[in-house]
């Protein structure tokens, strides 16, 4: 109850100018929304900004212009559906740029082999999503391509029932018979669009998404938002079954404004 009680005077407080200059700035789809979806997209910002502790890694000086940027791409995946904002989550982790993680791995009977891998991002199952600060800015500078923070928090999403395997909860407030019909037609579309990927059958989603089914649900929401008209044409049951999981429909968003995305 004194959740609900604080974000609901998190929603009604006004937004900052200052934070909605940098999503004007920096999010190329704002522009698109209809009136309703920004005030409520602002909202959740806010709560989000709010509840989630944000950490610079590697000498990175947080900003707002790096926070708010972060927690709006965030914010677009959870617009008009029952959500309690990624629950699981503590702490966003923003390095200046492309960091380095140890690795290890089994070659052979008893030998480990050593690395260390260089990421973009990573989104743990409980209490962090880790990003590079320059990934990001990619994204604002090109939002037709990939979007590492749509990325790791579509992961956020697909953990939300334990396990990260491109199956999200599905309709949570549906009758169960009707649930059951939601999770046979989401598994079908899937498994059929994650082997024609593997395939290469695809010119609009990211050949990662073949990894595993986990990334291709990641890789499929970066589509879906950064290349919805494409994603309806060449893969439009694929297109639909994120429509309606994510209750948007961003084909038919109005275009963004010239000025919309900053180069970096």
């Amino acid at each position: 109850m004194w959740k609900e009680l604080r974000r609901k005077k998190l929603r009604s407080a006004p937004f900052p100018r200052e934070w909605r200059g940098i999503i004007e700035s920096h999010c190329a789809f704002y522009h698109g929304l209809p009136g309703a979806d920004r005030r409520e997209l602002e909202q959740d910002v806010q709560v989000f900004l709010s509840e989630k502790k944000f950490e610079g890694c590697g000498g990175l000086e947080l900003t707002d212009e790096i926070k708010v940027t972060i927690a709006a791409f965030a914010c677009l995946l959870l617009l008009h559906r029952p959500t309690e904002g990624y629950p699981a989550l503590r702490t966003v982790l923003v390095y200046p740029g492309i960091y380095q993680v140890p690795t290890a791995r089994q070659i052979g009977s008893g030998i480990i082999e050593e690395s260390r891998q260089a990421r973009a991002g990573e989104s743990w199952g409980h209490g962090a999503v880790v990003l590079a600060w320059d990934a990001v800015r990619e994204a604002i500078g090109h939002p037709e391509g990939g979007n590492v923070v749509l990325h790791e928090f579509a992961h956020q999403l697909d953990y939300e029932d334990g396990q990260a395997d491109g199956i999200p909860l599905l309709g949570r407030r549906e009758p169960l018979r009707l649930r059951r019909r939601r999770y046979a037609d989401w598994l079908r579309v899937m498994r059929a669009e994650y082997e024609r990927l593997r395939r290469g059958e695809s010119a609009v989603l990211s050949g990662y998404g073949a990894t595993n089914p986990a990334e291709f649900f990641a890789v499929a929401t970066e589509s879906f938002f950064g290349r919805p008209q494409e994603l309806r044409r060449l893969h439009p049951e694929l297109y639909g079954q994120m429509e309606w999981y994510y209750q948007q429909d961003p084909a038919n968003w109005a275009p963004p404004a010239p000025s919309a995305g900053t180069e970096f």
